[in-house]
């Protein structure tokens, strides 16, 4: 028997989180291959929210500017569009190496940043690749588990994504201690990534790629690229359309109350970096199991309404950490509110890889990426204009959150992927 077909064990997860349905050596393999990059990637795009202060007063940015250094980065969604969907050209393999050395090379750029405009630039080349990994990664997962496990598989390496912004946490724990401060956080997140590049050498072809690539053989890049989306606006209008909006809504509503969380426990209620991880990494604990758990549970009562119980929540939990409240409601509402974060961005991830064909998967993994971070680039500008108008972070980012009901109703639209095979969902 090869080792690929040997049975998974899991063992570096609680029986408790392990997978609902029994899978191969290979698929654990390939999960720990892009799932630690996941990790690492989770760390590198939450240092600047934790550091925001601190960045901030280095290169000397203005109050009701502070939003718009992450809407800058955001453009970046368009550049790792183009990058991710070449992966249905030319294989995900191939990809994912490119992304992670890139993002590496980046990260470590970030560290020796001498200005504001320097700084933006080597964050935004390092979410170009940072984007496209994280649509990759999702690709791969959704293309090599078993139809009952994708749930539980979005759930899992968003939970690793969100372990890699603990770590940043408990790094940003000593910021004011360390070496060059904020910048030895950079040069920190940097080596792993490294690290992993070489090991994600080992990293197979998806199965369900190989299989399409015989027909792309006979066919020029070109021709397949138009082909590509041709079919995709002809096949699948509606679905499209319906993702879209939901993803969109979605990005929108949650990316300044997301990014603002550590700058608000700071700047508004006095908490020191230390308090900030007490809070942290405790509550991010918590959330990480119940993603996982999320994860499992919609696999088996469906997709659709677990994720907008999910995202509800979380809407409801930012709206109230925003509020000004303090002690054990404040712990509550950001443990509730970064679940429905991670959680919902995850499970919103899967659920569009699950309703189109292999051909088109990393192509609308970057579609859904695109939009979700480009309307969140938007409200991050509409921020600084809300911050001027109510003086203060809190109301600004409320009134952002009432565009979420839209996202609810869009998933309305979609059609239930739980249990069915990405054949079954594609006839």
């Amino acid at each position: 028997m090869r080792t690929d077909d040997l049975t998974a064990g899991f063992r570096w997860l609680p029986p408790s989180l392990r997978p609902p349905v029994a899978m191969a050596w290979r698929q654990e393999k390939i999960f720990l291959l892009v799932g630690v990059a996941a990790l690492f990637a989770g760390y590198d795009i939450n240092v600047f929210g934790l550091a925001t202060p601190q960045i901030q007063a280095s290169f000397h940015i203005p109050e009701n500017q502070i939003a718009l250094i992450p809407a800058y980065f955001r453009p970046a969604a368009l550049f790792a569009l183009l990058l991710s969907a070449s992966a249905d050209l030319v294989g995900r393999r191939r990809l994912l190496l490119v992304t992670i050395i890139g993002q590496a090379m980046a990260t470590l750029a970030t560290a020796f940043t001498a200005n504001e405009a320097q700084f933006i630039w080597t964050q935004f080349l390092t979410r170009v690749f940072g984007y496209s990994e994280e649509m990759l990664c999702f690709v791969v997962i959704a293309e090599e588990v078993a139809a009952k496990a994708r749930g539980w598989a979005a759930g899992t390496l968003s939970a690793m994504d969100y372990t890699g912004a603990g770590v940043a946490s408990l790094a940003f724990a000593v910021v004011n201690i360390l070496p060059f401060g904020w910048r030895a956080l950079y040069v920190i997140g940097a080596m792993p990534l490294f690290l992993v590049a070489y090991f994600r050498r080992q990293l197979p072809e998806t199965r369900r790629f190989m299989a399409q690539e015989e027909l792309l053989k006979a066919r020029s890049k070109f021709q397949d690229a138009w082909l590509l989306m041709r079919g995709l606006v002809r096949e699948y209008p509606a679905r499209i359309a319906a993702m879209m909006i939901a993803a969109g809504a979605f990005g929108f509503s949650v990316a300044s109350a997301s990014f603002l969380s550590s700058k608000y426990l700071q700047s508004v209620l006095g908490y020191t970096p230390g308090q900030v991880v007490a809070l942290f990494v405790p509550g991010g604990l918590v959330c990480l199991v119940l993603t996982i758990r999320a994860g499992r549970l919609s696999d088996r009562i469906g997709r659709r309404k677990v994720v907008a119980g999910i995202i509800a929540i979380g809407g409801i939990a930012f709206y109230f950490f925003y509020s000004g409240i303090s002690g054990w409601p404040l712990w509550l509402s950001w443990v509730l509110s970064f679940f429905g974060y991670f959680s919902g961005e995850a499970l919103l991830a899967g659920f569009a890889l699950e309703i189109v064909p292999t051909q088109y998967r990393a192509t609308v993994s970057g579609l859904r990426y695109l939009v979700d971070t480009l309307a969140g680039a938007v409200a991050l500008v509409l921020e600084g204009r809300l911050y001027d108008h109510f003086h203060g972070h809190g109301p600004a980012t409320q009134v952002l959150l009432l565009a979420l009901p839209v996202c609810l109703v869009a998933l309305l639209f979609l059609p239930e992927p739980a249990g069915k095979t990405l054949e079954e969902m594609t006839a």
